[in-house]
Order: C-alpha cells, then sequence, then structure tokens
C-alpha cells in the first residue's frame, strides 16, 4: 500500500483495530435509498450482539450541502442523515424488509457534542462508529411493519452524540392505498421567492428551503425538485430531512445567527407534507439551556392542520 494511500485510512482511534473495515468503501446506494453514490454516508455495517449492530460512516468536511459550519465544524445534519441511511440499510439486511417497501419515518432525534464535531487538522473526512440497538419492532402477517433504534456515535473512540429514529414500513399495495390519488406526486418548480440565503447560513438561493414571509413570523417551506441532494431520488411528499433543514433555517432565521451550529434536533412528523399545497412554517420564542444555547420550536401547518414539528438546539458561540 502506497504511503498516501496510507495516511488517508482511519487508524485505530476509530475504535477497536476490528472497526477498520467498516470504512474500506461504501455500501451499495440501494440499500439506503440513494440515487448518487456520492451521497451515501455509511460505509460498513456488521451485527454486534442480539439486536445490536456497529456501523461506519464518513463524513466529508467539503459535502456539496451539509458542508462545514463556520469553517470549524462538521454540519451535524451527517449524523441525521447517517442515521436515517443506517436505519434504511439495516431494516433491508438485518429484518429483511423487501426492497420493494416503502418508508416512513415517524419520529427522529439527534444531539451531537460541540467538541465531537469539529473539524480535523489538517482538514480529513471524520470517520464516525454507530452503535445501533433495535429499540421495538412490530410485525403484520409475520412481515415487519415497524421498527425504532437507538444510537450511539463514536469519533476516535470517544462519545460524541446520540439519535434514535422511529420508522413504518408498508408494502406496495398498502402504499399506493394510502397515497390515494397524491400517490407517484411530482413536485414542480419553486413557487416561492426564496429568503436572502446569507440570513439562513446559505450561500445561494438554490439550497433555500424558506420562502419570503407571509406574514408577521410566517415562512413558506420552498421546494425545489431539481435539487441534486435535498431531492436525490424521485418521492411523492416533502422528506423529513427537508423539514429538518427547514427548521434549521427558520431557527437561524430567528436568532439572526447565519453561523449556528444546529446541536440537537428532535422531530415529530403527524402527516405526510404534499408538494401541491401550500405549508407554512412558524416559530415559537426562543429559551437558554443550562449550557446556554438556544432552544427554538419550530411548527409546519398545511390546510389547516399541524403536520409536524421539530425542537432544535443551536450554539451561536461563532457569532460571539
Amino acid at each position: 500500500m502506497s504511503p498516501l494511500i496510507q495516511t488517508d485510512r482511519p487508524t485505530s482511534r476509530v475504535g477497536l483495530d476490528r472497526d477498520l473495515d467498516l470504512f474500506e468503501q461504501t455500501v451499495p446506494r440501494s440499500l439506503v435509498h440513494r440515487a448518487a453514490v456520492s451521497e451515501v454516508l455509511v460505509t460498513g455495517w456488521r451485527s454486534t450482539e442480539g439486536t445490536s449492530y456497529r456501523l461506519g460512516a464518513q463524513w466529508s468536511r467539503g459535502h456539496s450541502y451539509y458542508g462545514s459550519v463556520a469553517n470549524r465544524w462538521h454540519d451535524p445534519m451527517l449524523l441525521a442523515e447517517s442515521i436515517r441511511q443506517s436505519c434504511l440499510l439495516l431494516a433491508h439486511e438485518a429484518l429483511d424488509v423487501p426492497m420493494t417497501h416503502q418508508f416512513l419515518t415517524t419520529r427522529t432525534s439527534f444531539q451531537a457534542d460541540e467538541a465531537g464535531v469539529r473539524l480535523s487538522r489538517p482538514g480529513r473526512p471524520a470517520h464516525v462508529v454507530l452503535d445501533m440497538s433495535l429499540a421495538e419492532v412490530k410485525r403484520r402477517a409475520g412481515a415487519v411493519s415497524s421498527y425504532a433504534y437507538d444510537v450511539v456515535a463514536l469519533r476516535d473512540g470517544e462519545r460524541i452524540g446520540s439519535g434514535y429514529l422511529q420508522g413504518q414500513c408498508v408494502s406496495p399495495a398498502v402504499y399506493k392505498r394510502l397515497r390515494g390519488d397524491r400517490y407517484k406526486a411530482r413536485a414542480s418548480g419553486p413557487a416561492v421567492q426564496p429568503v436572502d440565503p446569507r440570513l439562513v447560513g446559505r450561500d445561494c438561493e438554490f439550497d433555500v428551503v424558506l420562502g419570503t414571509s407571509v406574514a408577521d413570523g410566517v415562512m413558506p417551506l420552498r421546494i425545489d425538485p431539481e435539487h441534486p441532494v435535498l431531492f436525490d431520488h424521485p418521492v411523492d411528499h416533502v422528506s423529513g430531512m427537508v423539514l429538518m433543514e427547514a427548521a434549521r433555517q427558520m431557527a437561524v432565521l430567528a436568532l439572526r445567527a447565519p453561523s449556528a451550529l444546529l446541536v440537537a434536533c428532535e422531530a415529530n412528523f403527524k402527516r405526510y407534507v404534499e408538494f401541491h399545497v401550500p405549508c407554512l412554517v412558524t416559530v415559537g420564542p426562543s429559551e437558554r439551556d443550562a449550557e446556554g444555547r438556544s432552544l427554538l420550536t419550530v411548527r409546519f401547518h398545511q390546510g389547516g392542520a399541524e403536520v409536524g414539528t421539530c425542537r432544535v438546539a443551536m450554539d451561536t458561540s461563532a457569532e460571539d
């Protein structure tokens, strides 16, 4: 092995020596429901004990959308996406859910330690180990219908965060009945103008998921089906990752802190968020936790009903 390749390999500081094989290559993109290989974060997995699993994920500091924050931190949304992808992989590989089934996340959360997501110097990707435990699984007619995982994230052998995801999986026939005339719906181009990207921590309008205000404190969700990361593959409703990003941007806007770091998010999704009905985003007043972080609750409303919420914690130290 050449010295150049050797220096880019994760070392035993990732964890035990046996963890090195978790980072050699990405898993097949179909197992994590991504169209682009470049968007696959999970790099390996194995069963550890009973219903527990260990997975590897690599976080690039130059991701095209979840890039570095304030040139100090990896974007913790990479942890949220790593959890999402890991749960899909385990659903197929460990729980034998068919590839044809559809998935819906009902609850998901993550917490990341500020020190644990700091960029390495000189620049290298972060190699993150996810220890995942199956919290609950329900079956219908012998087939898995829902599941949940508790997650602990490690970097260089140290705990850097945690998470949770609860999901449902349904057969194609059931999904078609659930979706009705929305089955295989596709979004059109953005119907609203974006807010100034600099106000929400973004560099260009293309990456903004909030439209200009329709009323005091009320912003429309902005959907662009051409976005290569947020809409990596065809879907017939707005994904949870898009809603979590909208919550992050809404919090950044409310705090007037473009470089704020999203260190925690607890999301609850109550209904499908449809493409062709305006979805309005609101945010409550900011509170402070014991560590000085700003806590905000972002709500999503569609068709006169609340369809989801995100409780976020923001570290604004980069603004000081």
